[in-house]
This record gives structure tokens, sequence and C-alpha cells, in this order.
């Protein structure tokens, strides 16, 4: 007798390399002939991002590159100056294995800063960074998904699994002017720029997605009269990315980073405008789902068979959950309260997620750096910070065990005020954009061998076989143990379902 196997082979996803790589920064500058002498050092910001990678082989290949930003006043007045300075690293990897389809997720963030002036026109910053990298790549598992002859029995499941994904990236270049009010003062030097981007609005139009966002520039100049002047700006986005094969059966998300931002004041009696340029980098990726029946146990009714299984992981489109939470702290009390606050902000970093006992509760924790602009009592212009710890859990009401879940916080807008108790409290708005990766381990067949040879030894020479079964018992292990067709057992007994829902009497028909 002919037998038969109809194998599907499942795409999986594995984890080719986890780590972290640091990189010192160092800064010996000495100020150009048109900076005043350092009189008070104020701030120092030392802020890293990724501009481009690339894969080549068993190789990753990355370029780092570090803003540095010192603030300073002169012995002459407040007036906050601003020491800008860029250096850019490139980096490399041993991944150790090679992909076709490599997914690489690269986090930059700042460990540690410290800076100094050596005398009045010199400064020296010692810092450091690090690169959280995860590199995934694509496998296959081949499975058997049916079989025919030899009185094969089949026991099968439904599998989802991410059949098909695409990724395409594309670097947006935005430049806008932004006038100021006859209101605001004339700018002097920028003193913070922070940016964020809103959710990515994206449309699929004739096998092109179109994505459309805005990047919110906050910024702070200093000025003539030696205060600090907020003032923010809005550039919008509408890209069309081109992603080969891309149709309405596939799940997109579209991401936007700004890899650069350079805010430049012009002042003078022709303009006063902020030229305002921009890079912000789109990653795009698409998924598409797909489900199959696959073999996860068989046996012969006639002749001894030996399976062979695997574990495989099948990836399932990722679940995108946006929540949003508030956190309040106290920043300042008493005499230590600033008598002017300019601006304030808040900025999350060390981010952590698990998962809670109840399996359905994701915890979010980590610091939430709170800073000010500010002029403290005896006229002098502070830029502190605060860093507070925060821990907020989120009930998702989905189980989420075995699942990946990650989240991207960050503070929308902060709010402050000065209670009864003469304290400085601040109140922040938290959005938390949480991302739930499933995939299913499932043991599966891949193999089935028969050995024709020979002919199952029965017990006995009989039809039917009594058997007593117990409550929520399985059908297929009753009839895998007796050697007989499933569907005669159900049928036979006028079972309701593949699980027994009481204990008793069966009557088992052998099929042969």
């Amino acid at each position: 007798m002919e037998f038969k196997t109809t194998m599907e082979t499942i795409p999986t996803s594995e984890v080719i390399y986890s780590g972290v790589q640091e990189q010192s920064v160092e800064l010996d500058y000495i100020l150009p002939d048109y900076y005043p002498d350092i009189f008070r050092l104020v701030r120092c910001e030392l802020s890293p991002v990724i501009t481009g990678y690339s894969v080549i082989g068993d190789k990753l290949s990355y370029e780092l590159r570090c803003g540095i930003r010192i603030l300073y006043c002169g012995e002459d007045g407040n007036i906050l100056q601003s020491v800008e300075q860029r250096q850019s690293f490139s980096k490399t990897v041993e991944l150790g294995k090679m992909s076709d389809s490599p997914n690489v997720m690269l986090i930059p963030k700042t460990d540690h800063v410290n800076f100094r002036a050596v005398n009045k026109r010199r400064l020296d910053m010692r810092g450091a960074v690090s690169v959280r990298i995860c590199v995934s790549g694509e496998t296959s598992q081949d499975a058997v998904s049916d079989a025919v002859g030899m009185n094969i029995q089949l026991k099968k499941t439904p599998v989802k699994y991410a059949s098909k994904k695409l990724n395409a990236e594309k670097t947006v270049q935005i430049s806008e002017d932004m006038e100021l009010s006859p209101t605001q003062p004339d700018a002097v030097n920028i003193v913070s720029v922070r940016c964020s981007a809103s959710e990515c609005e994206k449309k699929l139009i004739s096998g092109k997605l179109l994505a459309k966002g805005d990047i919110a520039v906050h910024l702070l100049y200093s000025c003539e009269n030696g205060g600090i002047e907020p003032m923010e700006l809005s550039l919008s986005y509408s890209q069309i990315v081109d992603i080969d094969g891309l149709d309405d059966s596939f799940d997109c998300s579209v991401s936007a980073e700004v890899v650069n931002c350079e805010i430049t004041p012009v002042c003078n009696e022709d303009e006063r405008v902020m030229k305002c340029e921009a890079e912000v980098r789109l990653t795009c990726k698409a998924l598409k789902n797909a489900s199959v029946m696959l073999v996860t146990d068989a046996f012969s009714t006639i002749y001894p068979c030996e399976l062979t299984t695997a574990e495989i992981s099948a990836e399932q489109a990722p679940e995108r959950i946006r929540e949003e939470f508030h956190h309040t702290a106290v920043l300042a009390d008493g005499e230590n309260i600033p008598q002017t606050v300019y601006s304030m902000w808040v900025t999350p970093k060390n981010i952590n997620t698990r998962i809670d006992d109840d399996g359905k509760t994701l915890i979010i924790s980590g610091m939430l750096t709170y800073s000010m602009a500010a002029k403290d009592d005896s006229g002098t212009i502070v830029i502190p910070d605060k860093d507070i710890a925060f821990e907020q859990g989120i009930y998702l009401d989905r189980e989420l065990e075995g699942s990946t879940v990650s989240a991207e916080i960050n503070a929308e807008g902060v709010s402050y005020n000065i209670t009864g108790n003469n304290e400085l409290t601040a109140r922040s708005d938290i959005s938390a954009n949480i991302t739930i990766l499933s995939a299913d381990k499932i043991k599966v067949v891949t193999d089935i061998a028969i050995d024709d040879s020979e002919r199952k030894q029965r017990d006995g020479d009989y039809a039917i076989k009594l058997y007593f079964g117990v409550e929520n018992e399985d059908v297929w292990d009753i009839a895998k143990r007796c050697n007989t067709d499933v569907s005669a057992v159900i049928e036979e007994n006028e079972l309701a379902g593949e699980r027994l829902e009481s204990g008793g009497m069966l009557l088992i028909p052998i099929v042969s």
C-alpha cells in the first residue's frame, strides 16, 4: 500500500545576536575668539543617534553620531552661551551567523557625562554611550500537513503564522522657516532642541505606502536680556514608500525617528526667523498572516511507525496598543523653588517591561528625568535635572504569557504649579506605545516512517473492545492506545466532541 505525506514550509525567526556595545566620547575644546570667557558652567548634554547601518554576511556595521551641547555663562552677564559639537563613530559587530533577511534593532543611550572648564577658554568633556543591539533572522521548518495510506491516523492543529514579511526604509528631509512673533525677543543662542515624532498615518495606494505625520520641535533660546524663551515648531511630512509586493492582505506599520534636527536663528533688520532643517527616518514593516493545519501526532492502526518531531515558533502579526497615564512629582520646596520657570520637560529613560503574575498586566518601570530651565533667587540661570523612578501597571485583558512585550514611552506634556505647602509639583502626561509579539511554540511532526514489513500484534481476535473512560479524556489517546480509528470511536459512542464530557464505559471498534 502506498504511503504519501504532504509537507508545509513554516517560516520562523531566531535571535542571531543580542548584546550591548559601549563607546567612550571625549571632547577637548578651545573656544573660538568670538565666544566670551567661561565664568560658570550650566549644563552638558550628550545625545547619541544611529544614522545608518548595514549587514554584509555575518557582520553588522553601523554609524553612531553623538551630539554634544555645553552651556555656560560669561563673566559679563547671564546670557547662556552654547557650544555644539558632533562626533561620529563607525562600529562593527560579528553576528556569528548569516541571514538572508535580518531584522536589526539598535537602541542608543547615554550612560554618563562629566564636564569641566580647564581654564577660561578651554572645555573638557568625558562621557560614554552604549548601543543595545538585537538582530534576528528568518529560518524555515518543514512540517507534515497531511498523510494518506497504510491506515494512518493524524492529529492536526491549526497554526497561524507570518507567511511573508516586507521591510523598507526611507529618509525624509524637511526644511522650514518659522517667523518669530512680534512679542518674541530676538534669539542669541539655541539652548535646547527636543524633537518627537507623532504616530504615522498610513494608507495603501496602488501597491505603495503613503506615510504622513508631524514632527514636534520644542526649543529654548537665550535672549539679550538674559532670559530664556521657549518656542514650539511643527514640521509635517507626506511620503510615498515603495515596498515591492505590498497589497491589502498585509498588516503594515510605520515608525518615524528623528535622526537630525538643526535650528539656526536669523535675527536682523530684514529677517526674524528660525531656520529648521530635520532628517526623519521612516521604517516600514509589512506582514502577512496565513493559517495551515499541521500534524502534531500520528500512528498507523496496522503497522509500526516512527515519528520525527520538532518545536516551531510560529510568529504572528504584532499587536499594537496605545495607553496613557499620568505621573506626578515634587521637584522643589521652600527656598529651593526657582524665582522663574521658563520651561519644563520630561525625558523617559532605562525603560523595562515585565508581565505580572496574573499574566494579563504589563508592568512598565524606569526613570523619568524632570528638567527645567529656570532662574533662581539670585537671578542666575539654572537647568537642573531630577531623576524619579516610576512603575506603572497596564491591564491589557489578554494572555501575555509566551509573548514578547515592549513599550515605547513618551512624555506628551508637563504642567507645574506651587502648592499651598510651598512645593513645586509637576504632572506629566505619559503615553505608552505597546507592541505585543506573539509566537506560538508548537511541537509538530516533521517526518513519518512506517515499517510495512511487519504488522502490529493484537492481544486477541475481537471486533469490539470495552474501555472505561474518564472525564475530559482525549479520544485521540484512547484510539492510539487501542490502535483504532478516532472517528470510529466517536461515531460508535455518539460522542459530541474529541474529549469525553463524562466518565463511563465506551465501545471501541477495532478497525483493521
